[in-house]
């Protein structure tokens, strides 16, 4: 019995130390997985403060002739993404070149930004002629595709049938090699090969503009030339320097506004003309038919749209006042007998009004030509059809009312002395001698005047005149 109780004592007391090694096994174990739980999180927080958000590449496509609205959009981009602490602005570049001014606006702001600004011509078989070709080289980075080409950039006259004193296109051509050198020569690119493209009209390949040092990079999409301009040093124009930090990013892609995409639509030279074309028209329309009321909204419409492309186009209001003239000359000869010459004079006012009508300098900003012949000559025959048709309605004999009874035919059925009864026109009125007289009951007479329910008449025989029908 000593020694099972002693047994029994050892026994409870093992029970005891096994129960409290079990508790702190327990409680070591949990107190590990918390502290590797606090480190795990500790570890991972520091990860994420340490850590660089990616990177925010703006990219704005500018794909059309460079006017007002294209300027608008693409200062109001570079705005934004100065704001947003962009790292880069992208302006991918596809343009046959366009206005002047506008062109030195974008210029501006791109020379003036805080955000470095690389200008691609992309895709491939894109240019950056003309105005293009300036922005290409005042970018702080220039890169163009595979299959591009830049250059062409030297000014022509706003109309193409108008030819510049040489003075006066010495003057234009040296403004442009003036301002273009001043930007080159801070860029650190090519002077002279820039003033070619001014001079000798020039145009120049991707493989050329990079060995002749007008750009800095050929890269074949948006991917391949960030990845290249990962890390690299960026000049502004103001002298500082900024490193590109690319390793990661996020492209965020700015697009027109409504108003800016309809602007850029009715502001194609072709589209302002169609424009002002059925404006004409459509209000020509309601005039000589009023009351129809749908051409004269579409044309109001139009006309208001039309007119408001003329604020962003460079518009030569001779022109304007030539396409108005031919208008004039279009009524006129349907009123002044002139066998055909008023309308020859209408069509060449009207041609040459549109092609004066807006100063572009590039083809592609002006009116051309197979649009303005077939559009003179429909409008020719349109206005003149139409004034016919109404001067032909007004010298028709009104045939409703009292005036239709005028010149009608009649019988007496009452001896006219000088009064009677007379049946005219289905009906049985009273009837009086003009000059005087008598007129027997059988007689023929023709309506003179009508005097509320009377008429006059006179005396009608076969032989006398037709009346006017």
């Amino acid at each position: 019995m000593g020694r099972q109780r002693i047994y029994l004592s050892l026994l409870v007391d093992k029970n005891k130390v096994f129960k409290y090694n079990k508790t702190k096994i327990i409680r070591f174990l949990c107190m590990k997985k918390r502290v590797f739980y606090l480190f795990t999180f500790l570890l991972s927080a520091a990860y994420f403060i340490g850590a660089q958000p990616p990177s925010r590449v703006v990219l704005i496509r500018l794909e059309d002739n460079i006017h007002s609205v294209t300027a608008q959009f693409i200062t109001q981009s570079i705005d934004k993404a100065d704001r947003e602490q962009a790292e880069l602005v992208v302006v991918q570049l596809h343009t046959p070149g366009g206005l002047d001014q506008a062109m030195r606006d974008i210029i501006s702001k791109i020379l003036n930004s805080s955000t470095p600004v690389a200008v691609y011509v992309a895709p491939s078989g894109a240019r950056a002629a003309s105005a293009g070709f300036f922005i290409l080289e005042a970018s702080d980075i220039a890169a163009m595709a595979p299959g591009t080409n830049t250059g062409a950039a030297h000014p022509v006259p706003a109309l193409p049938f108008v030819k510049l004193e040489e003075t006066e296109m010495s003057k234009v051509v040296n403004d442009a090699v003036a301002y273009l050198s001043s930007i080159v020569a801070k860029r650190g690119r090519n002077e002279e090969l820039a003033k070619e493209a001014i001079t000798e009209s020039r145009s120049f390949t991707p493989e050329e503009a990079l060995q002749g040092g007008l750009i800095d990079y050929i890269c074949s999409n948006i991917q391949e030339l960030l990845r290249v301009l990962n890390g690299k040093r960026v000049t502004k124009f103001n002298g500082r320097e900024v490193t590109l930090n690319l390793d990661s990013y996020t492209i965020e892609e700015m697009g027109m506004s409504a108003r800016q995409r309809v602007l850029s639509v009715i502001s194609q030279p072709f589209v302002t003309f169609i424009l002002l074309a059925i404006g004409l028209i459509g209000l020509y329309f309601e005039l000589t038919h009023p009351g129809l009321v749908f051409p004269g909204v579409l044309g109001a419409i139009c006309l208001v749209l039309a007119f408001f492309a003329f604020q962003i186009l460079p518009v030569n209001y001779a022109g304007l006042v030539l396409i108005f003239l031919a208008i004039i000359f279009f009524i006129l000869e349907v009123k002044v007998t002139s066998y055909g010459m008023l309308t020859v004079a209408g069509i060449i006012s009207m041609v040459f009004g549109s092609m004066m009508l807006i100063s572009g300098p590039i083809p592609e900003m002006r009116v051309p030509l197979m649009l303005i012949i077939p559009l003179s000559l429909a409008i020719a025959f349109i206005t003149t059809f139409l004034l016919r048709l109404v001067v032909i309605a007004h010298r028709k004999r009104v045939t409703t009312g009292d005036a239709g009874l005028i010149g009608e035919i009649g019988v007496v059925t009452q001896r006219l002395n000088p009064e009677g009864k007379v049946f005219v026109h289905g009906e049985i009125w009273r009837a009086v001698v003009s000059k005087g007289g008598s007129l027997s009951k059988g007689s023929k007479v023709k309506v003179v005047k009508v005097k509320g329910l009377t008429i006059e008449v006179e005396g009608w025989s076969e032989e006398s005149p037709l009346p006017h029908k």
